[in-house]
């Protein structure tokens, strides 16, 4: 069985070629934005520690918005299912990691006991980012 899609796939590769493109530019939009409430109203509100945790997922993010846009440039002429995947894991990562990190320094600020579950959450959106850098790097070797 071949990893590459067929033009005879169930999947319309213009659909997801732009699908990753589009979902990278809406998280770059809100990247930019929830940077710029913690550079500019966050900072006052909550600790030192709360900032820096917000600050992290903020930055990763950012960082993983352009992996996902190189994922969905590199789609375009490279359609294997493990590019696929790794956009997917890209954007699981950003919801995991950085939406746990965002959950947490809100938790913090709002100094509420009782929500320690959410912090084992950000190494799972973590190990989604190496999967799908993983997978990004194993696309690299196949062949068409």
């Amino acid at each position: 069985m071949s990893t590459a899609f067929h033009p005879s796939s169930l999947y319309d590769l213009t659909v997801m070629h732009n699908g990753f493109l589009k979902a990278a530019a809406l998280l770059g939009i809100i990247s930019v934005a929830l940077g710029a409430f913690s550079a500019h109203s966050l900072k006052g509100m909550v600790s030192e520690h709360a900032v820096a945790t917000f600050e992290t997922a903020v930055r990763y993010q950012f960082y993983h918005v352009f992996a996902l846009m190189i994922t969905g440039i590199i789609f375009k002429d490279v359609k294997f299912k493990t590019v696929i995947w790794a956009g997917w894991f890209f954007i699981a990562g950003i919801i995991l990691f950085s939406g746990s990190l965002y959950a947490l320094s809100m938790v913090q600020a709002a100094v509420r006991p009782g929500y320690k579950w959410i912090g084992p959450i950000t190494p799972i959106g973590g190990l989604c980012f190496i999967i799908g850098w993983l997978l990004l790097f194993i696309s690299f070797f196949k062949k068409n």
